[in-house]
């Protein structure tokens, strides 16, 4: 398990307190009770049915035979897979690629409906490519257009194609009959956010080749301990929980992570864990990921530091940095892992702390109430029945929205771009930028991805975020078999229900064409 330490600072007295209190409120056994009222009055929808995360690890531990028996006899026909997913279904598996994936098997997470992202994916594909169609409703847009362009793309091959969803979905009905490779199904009382440790982790991790069994051993570890009642202050999920809630409270719900190199993907699979299960009712975490580590006086007090590294990869810069963040007022926690296996203890953790944190907060951490509203708008885009599209902002707009940010903001950039290196690096660049000219908080998602990450935060949580949207044009665009519709027309068709779903909500927000207008403001 990690070492942990920390310099709470002014955080001390206020987290003590709260363990005291959910221990006289029995909270830990009442969790492992399943007890819907840890979190909001019995019957809320959404909460029951959707506590299987808590004994999952022991779930796939049984399974693990039968996962590596499969992923035996696929390796030996296929060393490339790329999986369509979006949310859950895509950040799990994108860490167990960076963090455990074995060497010559390739996973290519495609979460994106950008046709020159997609078109990148097919230049490098061949006739041995399998692909992973992951939905836990087996209805997810960019899931099924994907997978019909890819159906198309293969001539109906349905050996090289594997379905992880829940049972009775549409997508596993379809798989049947598609005569799928595999079909995958999933317990159905696991939202996606927390489903690392279920199928929809585990099946892309045993493919690539990483230690499933020691992953999920070291699940069921930290599960063990995340049940114990004796020192509340000793539970790892508990005191994190209480550390994450009380932040907030507080007014420190910037929860600034500092991650080592090989530990990256892990703060966007955190940032989607954190920001939708606590992002509602106006209240919640904004997890801050990518965002360069600064000198005490580029921050606000709004900043919970938490750095998670690596043994090996250890940064005697980055603990110093925080030894002068603390001395300055800012609470922080460091933990280091002993080896990747121990990404299994830290996906529970996690998940436990976040569940703990809903409470303290008063939300429900397993729905996520507002992302149905960019969706319908979405829909509304794609049916002419949208409206006119957002008008494109110039420099001098973007600057004012900039400028006009107060201590306690944020500031999203949400680039409905192509990833890649070099825009990557320009928005890298730019949150840097804005960090240091605003001294608030800068996040960056790339679209249609953080909608089901940030989305829900943006438009349930806190109201002192400030939007930066970035679109471009597509070309050359591709179709989407079965829709009428292409690639490109999805995706302008969701930055528009997105930015209507914030302006509806009062959110600042301005839309610009590429990354030059937003440069040229931020350098002006």
């Amino acid at each position: 398990m990690a070492e942990v330490v920390a310099s709470l600072g002014p955080l001390e007295a206020a987290v003590a307190a709260r363990l005291g209190e959910l221990e006289r409120d029995r909270v830990v056994s009442r969790i492992w009770e399943r007890d819907p009222t840890v979190w909001k009055p019995r019957g809320t929808p959404e909460i029951e049915d959707r506590l299987g995360w808590l004994t999952v690890p022991q779930w796939t531990a049984e399974r693990l035979a039968e996962l590596s028996a499969f992923a035996q006899e696929i390796r030996s026909s296929a060393g490339r897979f790329v999986l369509c997913g979006m949310g859950g279904s895509s950040l799990a598996p994108e860490v167990y690629r960076d963090i455990c994936g074995a060497a010559g098997r390739e996973l290519v997470v495609l979460d994106t409906t950008h046709p020159a992202a997609i078109a990148e994916v097919d230049r490098r594909s061949d006739a041995s490519t399998l692909y992973l169609i992951s939905s836990k409703s087996g209805t997810t847009q960019e899931t099924v257009s994907l997978l019909r362009y890819y159906w198309h793309f293969t001539g109906g091959a349905g050996e090289r194609f594997i379905a992880i969803t829940d049972p009775a979905t549409p997508l596993a009905q379809l798989a049947a009959e598609r005569r799928f490779r595999r079909v995958f199904l999933n317990p159905e009382d696991i939202g996606g956010r927390y489903s690392a440790l279920s199928y929809f982790g585990m099946v892309p991790a045993s493919l690539i080749g990483a230690d499933v069994e020691a992953l999920v051993a070291n699940g069921i570890s930290m599960a063990a301990r995340c049940r114990e009642t004796g020192d509340y202050g000793s539970n790892p999920g508990v005191w994190l929980g209480a550390v994450l809630g009380e932040a907030a409270l507080a007014g420190k719900g910037k929860l600034t992570l500092l991650l080592s190199p090989r530990l990256e993907s892990f703060g966007l699979w955190l940032e989607q864990l954190i920001a939708e299960s606590t992002g509602k009712e106006g209240k919640g975490i904004v997890p801050v990921v990518g965002e360069p580590l600064g000198a005490p006086g580029a921050y606000g007090s709004d900043r919970l530091f938490v750095a998670v590294e690596l043994a090996g990869e250890e940064s005697s810069e980055r603990r110093q940095s925080l030894q002068k963040l603390g001395e300055a007022g800012h609470p922080w926690v460091r933990m280091v892992w002993r080896d990747p296996a121990d990404l299994g203890a830290e996906f529970f953790r996690w998940e436990f702390a976040t569940a703990v944190a809903g409470s303290i907060l008063g939300v429900n951490p397993f729905d996520q109430p507002n992302v149905q509203e960019s969706k319908e708008n979405t829909k509304a885009v794609l049916a002419g029945t949208g409206g006119e599209a957002p008008a494109l902002a110039d420099a001098g707009a973007v600057r004012r929205l900039l400028d006009a940010a107060r201590p306690g903001d944020y500031i999203a950039l949400m680039a409905y771009l192509a990833p890649s290196p070099g825009i990557d690096a320009r928005l890298a660049a730019l949150q840097r930028s804005l960090r240091d000219r605003t001294r608030v908080a800068v996040t960056v998602g790339y679209g249609p991805r953080f909608l089901h990450s940030t989305g829900q935060l943006h438009k349930g949580g806190p109201p002192c975020g400030r939007f930066v949207q970035i679109v471009d044009r597509p070309e050359p665009d591709l179709p989407i078999p079965e829709e009428g519709i292409t690639f490109g027309q999805l995706i302008a068709a969701q930055a528009d229900g997105d930015f209507r779903a914030l302006e509806a909500r009062g959110r600042p927000i301005v839309r610009v064409m590429g990354l030059e207008v937003l440069e040229e403001a931020v350098s002006g």
